[in-house]
């Protein structure tokens, strides 16, 4: 039997804590009540509805019949003609009355319908259409039932408002950093324990030079919350570009303000990256402001980096001067830009060259993501041009490139 005291009280606590208005959840448990009697004791058609009593405990059952006349009845050939045919009854003709406003017709059942003049002894105002009701008996046995039909009505509405609460929390956090404990891994994929919901890291947003351990706390970038048939999904990333940018926005009070702002990022994670800062306040150094005093700042966000180094460099709108300091630490003669193809032919000296292109073609690659441009290296005392594409960039350049970088 129902426990009428344990009932209300979780009404009273779904209502406050989860938000979930009491009417909502009695009228799931009348149309589960409803179902449950059906299946037990009604027979094959009947429509049963019900209404419960939190206060006494006690539950109304009743069947409804719809009040009909031949106007919206199928004549018998008309029935016996849609058996027929390659439509079914839950398939409308081409052009029938479901097109129209007129009501669809339908077969008639004793078990679901009434004719007019017999519902009109019942209650003399009955039109076509309407719903005649019949009570029904509670069966004595039905407590049981009862009782655990109410139990999953609550257990789903509370799924269904842990399920909302986790959606509405998480998707303001859409776009920054969340913190959470390692719960496990399965086939490379890191399920992370963010305390009302799990997160998970695809292999491919994890670090190549980090090895993840069960228990372990760790902060990651949430770039996705997707609702689905199976729960809510939090994709987690710390290979992620805005990774690092959210990271500089703790560490930097400037960047928070929005004093300084990271114009672009380029990085290949684990390794190095390059981040492009500007300043809106001519009085605050942009890339001071990320480095911090002796260092600090930016070595706080490479210690979360597991050590990938970070190039801080200043954006500046004149495309030359941009593509010069994302070229650093080398140093450049000449930069030729080609608008066309959006390609920039730089030259630097021969003792710059290597640095310029970087060991393994990271350093000018880099450059090109951050800068959007191709890059074309030129060394005057050689013949050799090194370019980068960007909308094509190796993940190491060719040997030859690298033996001439070295």
């Amino acid at each position: 039997m129902l426990d009428l005291k344990v009932l209300q009280s979780a009404l009273v606590q779904l209502e406050e804590e989860k938000g979930i208005p009491k009417d909502k959840v009695l009228e799931a448990i009348d149309l589960a009540l409803a179902a449950a009697y059906k299946k037990e004791y009604a027979k094959k058609g009947q429509i049963i509805r019900a209404k419960f009593d939190v206060a006494s405990g006690k539950t109304e059952f009743w069947q409804v019949k719809k009040v009909v006349d031949e106007s919206v009845l199928k004549s018998p050939e008309e029935a016996g003609a849609e058996e027929g045919s390659e439509f079914s009854a839950t398939t409308p003709d081409p052009g029938s009355a479901e097109d129209t406003d007129e009501p669809r017709k339908e077969v008639f059942s004793e078990e679901k319908h009434i004719m007019l003049p017999e519902a009109r002894m019942i209650r003399s105002d009955a039109k076509v259409l309407d719903e005649i009701s019949f009570p029904l008996e509670e069966q004595d046995d039905f407590g049981r039932i009862a009782a655990q039909a109410a139990k999953q009505v609550i257990i789903q509405k509370i799924r269904e408002a842990e399920r909302s609460s986790v959606l509405q929390q998480y998707s303001k956090l859409e776009g920054e950093i969340v913190s959470g404990r390692v719960q496990n891994i399965e086939r490379g994929t890191v399920f992370l324990d963010l305390g009302k919901a799990t997160g998970i890291i695809p292999r491919e947003e994890q670090m190549p030079n980090e090895h993840y351990r069960q228990g372990e706390r760790m902060r990651a970038y949430l770039y996705q919350v997707e609702e689905s048939p199976r729960g809510i999904n939090l994709r987690l990333s710390r290979a992620h570009p805005q990774f690092i940018a959210k990271l500089f926005e703790v560490e930097a009070p400037e960047i928070a303000s929005g004093a300084v702002v990271i114009e672009s990022i380029a990085r290949e994670p684990g390794s190095r990256a390059k981040i492009a800062v500007y300043s809106k306040e001519a009085s605050i150094d942009p890339v001071g402001s990320c480095v911090g005093q002796r260092g600090v700042r930016v070595s706080t966000v490479i210690n979360e980096l597991g050590g990938e180094k970070i190039d801080i460099i200043e954006w500046s709108a004149t495309t030359e001067t941009f593509i010069g300091n994302s070229l650093s630490p080398a140093k450049i003669e000449q930069i030729q830009l080609d608008q066309t193809s959006k390609t920039a032919r730089v030259t630097v000296s021969a003792d710059q060259f290597s640095l310029a292109i970087g060991k393994g073609g990271q350093n000018v690659r880099l450059a090109a993501k951050l800068t959007g441009w191709k890059i074309d290296i030129v060394a005057p005392a050689s013949a050799e041009v090194k370019a980068v594409d960007v909308e094509a960039i190796p993940e190491a350049a060719p040997e030859a490139e690298v033996a001439a970088a070295e």
